[in-house]
């Protein structure tokens, strides 16, 4: 198939994009990378009257870390450049493993980091990694720019905080410092995830400090757990423990059936994924 007519525009600055993506009557999208909206455009499920390119902005392409340690990324920023960039792969190598799961490279050499959260797909893996890492979204519109968190972020199926006038620009991870690890099951490789999970353990001496357990594919947003988060703070993530956070997935995940797998399969697939991610993450706590 192919999509309705659209016109294409490509402005240089924010201010530009925001008056372009103020036209109610053409219903503007936003495209950067385009694997998710080209698709949808091409099967007419997205019929837009305009693209805005936003990779002609100046500093949307930009990877940084500020003083403070945060790491920032751009909306511009391809998902294979982030990957490969040394600073993630050193301050948030959890961020460069999830991208690691994306579809194929030609995928991850086109798509952005920012634009598949945008996009948030819930069986997405970028979404419950930045849930994880506590990102944070900078997003422009008409009114000026304001900063939502993660939890705050992810809305729904397909929905954002990000408004039709709005234009995410950029996403900010604070620093952190734990052993971390990222698991997936998805019937072949480069398929969104059956179910995922993302870990985070912070350790001190022979202890978990503190955890965060969030999933993916087992919500219409990613899902933290905090029982599980509980069962694991303040143990040495021995069988205990891994039994404890085994228990809370299974008792309080409420995935849905659907053509890929039943809720029961995914619940019990979160709950061996989720030992085998705790494990990992207590040994690169070390």
């Amino acid at each position: 198939m192919k999509p309705t007519p659209f016109d294409y525009s490509a402005p240089h600055s924010v201010t530009e994009a925001l008056v372009l993506l103020a036209d109610e009557d053409r219903e503007p999208k936003v495209v950067a990378g385009g694997q998710s909206l080209i698709p949808m455009l091409n099967m007419r499920l997205a019929r837009p009257g305009l693209l805005v390119d936003i990779t002609r902005i100046p500093g949307l392409d930009r990877i940084s870390v500020d003083a403070q340690g945060a790491l920032h990324i751009g909306a511009a920023v391809r998902q294979a450049r982030a990957a490969a960039d040394p600073a993630v792969r050193d301050g948030w190598p959890l961020l460069a493993a999830a991208i690691g799961y994306i579809g194929h490279p030609q995928i991850r050499a086109r798509g952005t980091v920012c634009g598949s959260l945008v996009h948030h797909d819930p069986a997405a893996e970028l979404p419950t990694a930045a849930l994880a890492l506590d990102a944070r979204f900078v997003i422009a519109g008409p009114s000026g720019t304001r900063t939502v968190a993660a939890e705050d972020f992810f809305v729904a199926t397909f929905q954002t905080a990000v408004e039709p006038d709005e234009l995410l620009t950029e996403v900010v991870l604070p620093p952190r410092r734990s052993g971390w690890a990222f698991e997936e099951l998805a019937r072949r490789h480069g398929d969104f995830a059956t179910i995922g999970v993302a870990v985070l353990l912070e350790r001190t001496d022979h202890a978990v400090a503190a955890a965060r357990v969030v999933f993916c594919g087992a919500g219409s947003v990613p899902v933290r757990l905090p029982a599980a988060e509980q069962a694991l703070t303040g143990t040495d993530a021995g069988p205990a423990a891994l039994d404890a956070a085994r228990s809370a997935a299974l008792d309080r995940l409420a995935p849905s059936d659907d053509v890929h797998a039943t809720a029961r399969y995914r619940r019990e697939a979160a709950a061996h994924l989720l030992v085998r991610a705790c494990t990992t993450a207590w040994e690169r706590a070390r």
